[in-house]
């Protein structure tokens, strides 16, 4: 009985991490590319003092930046009303796998959109002995530019097929797309899981129910602006916005109780959960931050605003003329008002998560440098694995396993007897016998951390 109460502390806390996110392409991304624009516009002015023209995490502003306004002049081409009608000419039964179908396909171009702007942004930052190597960013860039635009139309057609589902008369569609949530319980609570499955498909979960609140906001301007934004219009809307986020939410409340009975997981674990991503948020604010914060969250729950947001800006720009002096003033307040937010929540979260990580006792992992000596025999092992060059360690992969992560990135980093025990045991775990008990229940939690941890490049990111 407590897990519903478990569960939607995480849920909620996860959802605003989100939001955060999602924000950050709106608010502070524009003003990040204007401040890097004039940055290398200006620089003949004051001269190269540096190597670089641009800092890495201004090239990937930048990046993003022109990636989000080639994605929206190419989505004017694809004609929405045209889409709902043929959408709307097919079977329930049809319409039903579609929808499906478009389910496990976001799922994977999540995943695989993820590599792609890894990739693009380790090339674009990496150095370079010679200028043919900066050719290679064009072909990365295309990729993730074609990546974008699907996976916008991707959820261009989710959001039709459930746009179709609030028109239908007799809403049969509606239920069927709902009763597809409780075949995800038949699906998921008669497997095994482990405490880091566990965790891997929370955050699923939350990036899948903050996904289904803005395809629900995507139905209502819809709707609205076919009814002239009539305001009697969106009390018509209400239920059925309503019935979809119940039926989301008990799904995730039988889901996780019953796979925490079947497991003998207790209701702790999703405070440790929240500690965790606390953790990241805490970890990508300080000064000698690898990742940038909106990143870490798209590795951390396979959430990328990116589509998401070139979506939700074509229907906005669709569905609200502007028009006259008064409409652009409110267009600017508006603009403001969302930096407000932003700002706003971000200092909320970032409270909330420096209390969770106290609680969690996991402070320490933030303040203590890491050892520059090597007074024992496992840290001169780890030495030896350090060895590789500063060459091999820049093209290693994006998509490292975590140990190997920290090893790449940063090659003076000595591993310590307690860091052992972030791995899976092996057959040094025989030799250490002492305060068994503690370091169990310490690398339970040190496991959450390093699930997924992977980094944009190597260079920091301010």
């Amino acid at each position: 009985m407590r897990i519903p109460r478990e569960l939607e502390k995480l849920m909620v806390f996860g959802i605003f991490l989100c939001l955060d996110a999602f924000l950050y392409v709106f608010t502070l991304l524009p003003l990040r590319v204007f401040l890097a624009l004039f940055r290398l516009f200006t620089l003949p002015c004051y001269g190269l003092r540096d190597r670089r023209l641009l800092q890495p995490a201004q090239v990937c502003d930048i990046l993003k930046g022109v990636i989000l306004v080639i994605c929206y002049f190419m989505m004017h081409y694809v004609d929405y009303s045209m889409m709902y009608h043929l959408i709307r000419g097919q079977s329930v039964i049809k319409l039903y796998i579609i929808y499906n179908m478009l389910e496990v396909a976001d799922r994977l171009f999540s995943s695989f959109g993820q590599d792609i702007l890894d990739a693009l942004y380790w090339t674009a930052t990496e150095p370079k002995e010679r200028k043919r190597a900066h050719i290679g960013v064009i072909p990365h860039f295309f990729m993730a530019v074609l990546y974008v635009f699907l996976h916008a139309i991707l959820i261009m057609v989710q959001a039709t097929t459930l746009n179709v589902a609030f028109n239908s008369h007799n809403k049969s569609l509606l239920t069927i797309m709902m009763s597809n949530n409780f075949v995800e319980i038949k699906g998921s609570v008669f497997k095994k899981f482990e405490k880091n499955n566990l965790f891997q498909m929370s955050n699923s979960d939350i990036k899948e129910r903050f996904t289904n609140y803005v395809l629900l906001l995507i139905v209502c301007l819809r709707n609205m602006e076919q009814f002239s934004w009539n305001p009697d219009h969106l009390w018509v809307l209400f239920p059925d916005v309503c019935m979809v986020v119940t039926s989301e939410i008990a799904v995730d409340i039988v889901k996780h109780a019953f796979i925490t009975k079947f497991n003998d997981i207790t209701a702790d674990v999703y405070s440790e959960y929240r500690a965790s991503l606390a953790f990241d948020l805490v970890s990508s604010r300080q000064k000698n931050a690898y990742t940038d914060y909106s990143d870490s969250v798209a590795r951390r729950m396979g959430f990328i605003p990116l589509p998401l947001a070139v979506l939700l800006i074509r229907v906005v720009t669709s569905s609200i003329k502007v028009q006259g002096i008064l409409s652009y003033a409110c267009v600017i307040l508006f603009y403001f008002g969302l930096i407000s937010l932003k700002v706003l929540n971000s200092i909320v979260l970032l409270g909330k998560s420096c209390q969770y990580v106290k609680e969690a006792k996991m402070e320490e992992k933030l303040f203590n440098p890491p050892p520059t000596s090597a007074p024992s025999k496992p840290s001169s092992k780890s030495q030896n694995k350090c060895k590789p060059s500063q060459e091999e360690n820049l093209s290693a992969s994006v998509t490292s396993q975590p140990l190997h992560q920290k090893e790449n990135v940063i090659p003076l980093l000595v591993t310590s007897n307690s860091d052992q025990f972030l791995t899976t045991p092996d057959g040094d775990e025989k030799d250490i016998t002492q305060e068994n008990s503690e370091l169990k229940h310490r690398s339970s939690k040190k496991d959450l951390l390093e699930i997924d941890r992977f980094t944009i490049c190597g260079n920091r990111i301010d």
